[in-house]
């Protein structure tokens, strides 16, 4: 089966997360991925824990579908090399920040010199030129100079981070979207392109109804906890032994919920009658959902409401997640084999396609582990090789 990216080759110059999460995309649906990495440590997230059997499951999580080459980019003979697969590829991406690309003489002018068919992704935390461009960027500092950190949470919290690295997986995957247009625009024009991206910028890009609300009216958002901010009843509630979400996003849902939880009597007090009337009463709505709610379960909750089309779910943990039915039905929860780490489980492919569907070809490498391969394929000997190796360079 060809895959949708079969035959295009990424050289992948990236570590931690957001590169990497863009580059095991592109290697899920079919793209060649070469990894490269320092000869000594590698990824930083190889060092990171836990760890199985000594390989670090972050790694784990974001590099199946590559190839591993060590390369030694301070040293001439290891960007002789790299320029070598550059000529050959599709696809560079990178996120160093932007003065280390261009000390090593590996940016974008210089690359597009040798192959002006070249697709150049730069990543970054705060973009490539601009006052905070050469600033370190991770993930929680991103949050935070997004606004994403300032609603969220509730209002006694203070500031709070999201509880998954979003900033990097959001960004990996604008990213990877602005390669694949790339991609087809060179089919019309022949030519490559330079794509940037950062942190900062898909966060800031995804503040949705938060943003809409402060263009519209000026206020400035402040944490809501688990409520909607422009919808109620929107948010969290308590049942018998736990906690759903309920989400009524119409008026139909609205006189729907009163209905199944008998309190048909709300739907014409002034408070609550519209939408905008139960955004400013919600606390007080709050306790008489919650009041009705006491008297079943979490799961009979659900169950009841969906079957009246009332939109609504359960609060997994994450060890729940992956026992849930429909997250296993949609093959969500992979399991692969790793040289060192044994049989190991990853996330499935949130993309599904008909014909030509994501796969795992290839596990996560250890350190290394392509390097002789993909020399062999430059046509270096085995003693070039070796030579290398003692040399330092890979």
């Amino acid at each position: 089966m060809v895959q949708p990216l079969s035959g295009i080759k990424v050289v992948d110059l990236t570590s931690f997360l957001s590169g990497p999460f863009c580059t095991m995309l592109l290697g899920d649906m079919g793209a060649e991925v070469i990894k490269i990495e320092e000869p000594k440590a590698g990824d930083a997230n190889r060092s990171s824990g836990p760890f199985i059997k000594g390989e670090g499951a972050y790694f784990l999580y974001t590099n199946r579908n590559k190839k591993s080459l060590t390369l030694n980019l301070q040293e001439e003979k290891g960007r002789s090399i790299l320029c070598q697969l550059v000529k050959k590829a599709d696809i560079f991406v990178e996120n160093f920040r932007p003065r280390v690309k261009k000390r090593l003489n590996i940016d974008y002018p210089t690359l597009k010199e040798i192959n002006p068919q070249l697709i150049y992704c730069s990543i970054s935390g705060f973009g490539q030129t601009g006052p905070w461009a050469e600033r370190p960027g991770f993930d929680q500092i991103a949050q935070g100079m997004s606004g994403l950190m300032s609603v969220t949470g509730f209002p006694e919290s203070g500031p709070t981070r999201v509880g998954v690295a979003i900033g990097d997986s959001v960004c990996g995957i604008f990213a990877a979207y602005g390669i694949l247009a790339a991609l087809v625009e060179r089919n019309k024009s022949g030519l490559g392109q330079y794509i940037e991206t950062s942190l900062l910028e898909g966060l800031v890009a995804v503040l949705g109804f938060q943003v809409a609300k402060y263009f519209a009216t000026g206020q400035t958002p402040l944490a809501q906890g688990n409520d909607h901010a422009t919808n109620a009843p929107y948010g969290t509630y308590r049942t018998n032994d736990g906690y759903i979400n309920i989400a009524t996003a119409t008026q139909k849902m609205w006189e729907n919920l009163c209905q199944v939880l008998g309190m048909e009597d709300l739907t014409n007090d002034p408070r609550f009658q519209k939408n905008d009337d139960r955004v400013r009463n919600k606390k007080e709505l709050k306790g008489f959902i919650e009041n009705k709610l006491a008297s079943k379960t979490s799961e009979e909750w659900v169950e009841i409401l969906n079957k009246e089309g009332i939109p609504c779910g359960t609060i997994y943990t994450i060890d729940q997640v992956f026992q849930d039915k429909q997250v296993l039905h949609q093959k969500m929860l992979l399991e692969a084999d790793h040289l060192k780490a044994g049989r190991i489980k990853m996330i499935g492919f949130p993309v599904k396609l008909e014909r030509t569907p994501g796969k795992i070809s290839l596990p996560p490498p250890t350190l290394g582990q392509h390097t002789r391969q993909i020399l062999k394929e430059l046509n270096y000997s085995n003693e070039e090789i070796e030579n290398l190796r003692h040399g330092g360079i890979i």
